[in-house]
């Protein structure tokens, strides 16, 4: 059996002397979907912030390609070909377009630009834009581009539905779909669980910093308890 892309084991990562995540378990196979449901101040993030090495484990493992990452430093494990899409865009908002883009290559350079931009063309029209000045949706797919332009084998991303009017949401779903089919696996953590559910291959629900249910996504969509606390009480 093939080993995960990321294996995540027993992840315990604490805020000075309060534990945020108990024993974290979680794999994302090689060309999946996998993503983390969870209401607000469940652990998300924290999550998110330590498999990207923004944040230390207090104990556990997390393995990339079969390398231990955990504390690892960040730019080391982007280096290694994971990279995040962060909750709140996090853009240069003073910067135009392009620079953001340039910025997220970082020492790869430009190489990725062309290809980056013809999954995101609208990007393309606003170039010399102000990021600033982007509608929340573009903001949006500016934060997943530049995410992209170092080519990841992992992207990590974090609210991508945060804040957006339903037509923008589906649209950057589909967008998640196809930056899965250009051989990119994906971490995704997100609130709206009927658009997640709808992409995923698999799924786990963090409850108070533990993993309380995970397996298919498919049966996730169909389990009573999503259903309830997640769905509005109708499973689909």
């Amino acid at each position: 059996m093939t080993a995960p892309l990321l294996s995540i084991a027993d992840l315990h990562v604490a805020m000075g002397p309060q534990e945020i995540l108990h024993g974290v378990r979680l794999d994302v196979p090689e060309g999946a979907i996998v993503a983390v449901l969870g209401s607000n101040g469940v652990g998300k993030t924290t999550l998110m912030r330590t498999v990207s090495g923004i944040y230390r484990a207090k104990q556990g493992t997390i393995t990339f390609r079969g390398q231990p990452i955990a504390n690892m430093p960040a730019h080391r494990i982007v280096q290694l070909g994971l990279s995040q899409a962060p909750e709140g865009r996090q853009i240069f908002s003073n910067m135009n377009v392009r620079e953001n883009l340039v910025l997220g290559g970082g020492d790869v350079g430009l190489g990725e630009l062309d290809r980056v931009l013809a999954m995101f063309p609208i990007l393309s029209e606003r170039l010399r834009q102000n990021a600033g000045s982007l509608s929340g949706g573009e903001q949006q797919m500016l934060c997943i581009a530049r995410a992209l332009m170092r080519r990841p084998s992992l992207l990590l991303l974090d609210e991508p539905s945060l804040g957006l009017a339903p037509k923008i949401v589906a649209q950057i779903f589909d967008l998640i779909v196809r930056i899965r089919a250009e051989g990119v696996s994906i971490l995704l953590v997100e609130q709206n669980a009927r658009a997640a559910l709808r992409i995923a291959d698999h799924a786990a629900v963090l409850e108070d910093g533990r993993i309380v249910l995970s397996g298919p996504a498919d049966q996730l969509r169909d389990d009573p308890r999503i259903a309830e606390a997640y769905l509005g009480g109708h499973a689909h």
